[in-house]
């Protein structure tokens, strides 16, 4: 098994990175490859200064109640560089989930999967270096072209360079699509159906939408100058 800085290089030459985008494109398996969902997580990210928040809640599926919410506050060590975002926030994600006690079936990231130029988008990437279940949802279109839902609930094939590599799905009346699409060990089909189960009325799913909730409230209490403890049970901030 490859170590984890494999991954995340400290030479972010853009040669360098491109070839360990290839090295998760090559590892990547669009198909279902995990068991009973019991589960699931949602990742997303806040930036202050030069730190990046990254932000884990796990849901349990059936009901999307909240077990465990963690997070991991990171320097900031690689520029914002469209198709290269796995390097600018993956470090984080991956240091707030080596603290979960519960760790998820399946991991909902707010960004790309294989819906990228290279096939390796940040849900991917995470997917195949901690070798988990992932899924990409992100607002807009990074590659490919697909016609806009009418209806919600209803999906349509978003396609690049031929291949279905993901779906555009009307969430609420009130907004475009959102895009989802498959990270790792996730189809297509399955990327779709779970996403369409996590939703609660509002334009993001559930676990997304409340790690996103959550890295706010963190930044927002590092900027009042609080010490952030939220973890479950022992109040907002310490």
């Amino acid at each position: 098994m490859a170590d984890i800085s494999d991954f995340f290089p400290s030479d972010t030459a853009r040669e360098n990175l491109i070839e360990v985008q290839k090295h998760v494109a090559e590892k990547t398996v669009v198909a279902d490859d995990f068991g009973e969902l019991r589960l699931i997580a949602g990742i997303d990210q806040s930036f202050i200064d030069d730190k990046i928040i990254s932000g884990i809640i796990v849901l349990e599926y059936e009901s999307l109640e909240v077990v465990e919410r963690v997070h991991s506050i990171q320097p900031v060590n690689y520029p914002y560089i469209p198709t290269f975002l796995s390097f600018r926030e993956g470090p984080a994600i991956v240091s707030a989930f080596e603290k979960l006690k519960n760790p998820p079936d399946i991991l909902l990231v707010d960004g790309a999967g294989i819906n990228h130029p290279r096939r390796a988008g940040i849900a991917t990437h995470i997917g195949v270096a901690l070798d988990v279940p992932t899924i990409g949802i992100t607002k807009k279109i990074l590659c490919g072209k697909g016609k806009e839902p009418a209806q919600v609930g209803e999906a349509n094939p978003l396609i690049y360079e031929g291949k279905n590599v993901g779906w555009l799905l009307k969430s609420t009346n009130r907004s475009r699509a959102i895009v989802v699409a498959p990270g790792h060990r996730v189809s297509l089909d399955s990327s779709l159906s779970i996403v369409k189960a996590c939703l609660r009325g509002h334009k993001l799913p559930e676990p997304v939408r409340l790690a996103h909730e959550y890295v706010n409230s963190v930044k927002e209490a590092l900027l009042r100058g609080f010490v952030v403890d939220f973890r479950l049970g022992e109040g907002g901030f310490a």
